[in-house]
């Protein structure tokens, strides 16, 4: 089985949206986190992560995200995340990512928190 993976990007005026499509380990992260300061620098700091299409995130894809919370964080930044499974809530919660970043069960309520 290849390991496909994809991120697409949705940049509106005052956020932006990053949609994962695949296996979330160093390779997707590494792409996923370069996206994310590119985003950063162009002064982006409200950022959305759909994992809708992310089946699986091992602890490289966990690491790189909290650096993706940290760059917001130092630009007063806001990042929400959406489309999570069971699972991944479970373990967001549990690893305390969601004391610093929004989890949300679909992309509109993930938008409207920024509102």
């Amino acid at each position: 089985m290849a390991n496909k993976f994809d991120i697409s990007i949705r940049a509106e005026q005052e956020y932006a949206v990053l949609e994962t499509e695949g296996y979330l380990n160093d390779a997707l992260g590494e792409q996923l986190s370069q996206k994310a300061q590119d985003l950063i620098e162009k002064g982006y700091t409200q950022l959305v992560i759909n994992l809708a299409n992310t089946a699986l995130i091992n602890s490289i894809g966990i690491s790189i995200l909290i650096e993706i919370i940290e760059a917001l964080d130092e630009r007063e930044g806001t990042l929400n995340f959406c489309g999570l499974s069971a699972t991944q809530e479970r373990t967001f919660r549990m690893m305390a990512i969601a004391k610093y970043a929004g989890i949300f069960p679909d992309e509109k309520t993930a938008v409207a928190d920024f509102q």
